[in-house]
């Protein structure tokens, strides 16, 4: 049995009909499904050894460059996160408003921002859900149905789409193994 199977059968074990300890399981797999992957790679490998030159690069048959599916994935994530904490947040405009104007970043600084900024947004996301006090199917006050339980699944899913289109984009750049 490999590490995350074996975490999965913990976790799995914990289920006892107790709302509690019930809660703590939902909660210990949804934030495996957000930190380890599940069935996709971290944010952490996704960008990790990316070279400075390949960052802006579009390769042949490619919608985007990773500059650009970095900074998409920080702004929905950044958007979703501030609709679950903040009534008068206001989204962006779609599509634009979740895609960088350019491919190329406009400096080594701003990747660096993009990818702390995510790193932070992130974190936050997942404090959310390990905080107890935090309803997991609450609805969302200002929302139309949302509960915190389905923007996080959501992170998730974005999350795992545009990872696997990142690592699409590094292998036909040849930067990835």
């Amino acid at each position: 049995m490999g590490r995350r199977d074996a975490k999965i059968a913990k976790s799995a074990s914990n289920y006892t009909g107790d709302k509690m300890t019930d809660d703590k399981a939902l909660r210990e797999h949804v934030l495996f499904l957000l930190k380890d992957g599940g069935a996709h790679l971290s944010f952490e490998t996704a960008i990790k050894g990316l070279p400075v030159a390949l960052r802006g690069k579009r390769p042949k048959g490619a919608a985007h460059s990773a500059w650009e599916i970095l900074e998409h994935m920080r702004l929905a994530l950044w958007d979703i996160l501030e609709f679950t904490r903040d009534p008068k947040h206001v989204s962006p405009k779609w599509p634009e408003g979740y895609w960088p104007e350019k491919p190329v970043p406009p400096s080594d600084r701003a990747w660096s921002k993009s990818v702390a900024a995510f790193r932070k947004d992130f974190e936050a996301m997942c404090q959310l859900v390990e905080d107890p006090s935090t309803d997991l199917f609450a609805k969302i006050p200002h929302g139309t149905g949302q509960t915190l339980l389905k923007e996080v699944l959501l992170v998730a899913d974005h999350n795992s789409y545009h990872l696997g289109e990142l690592v699409a984009v590094r292998r036909l750049l040849g930067s990835w193994k």
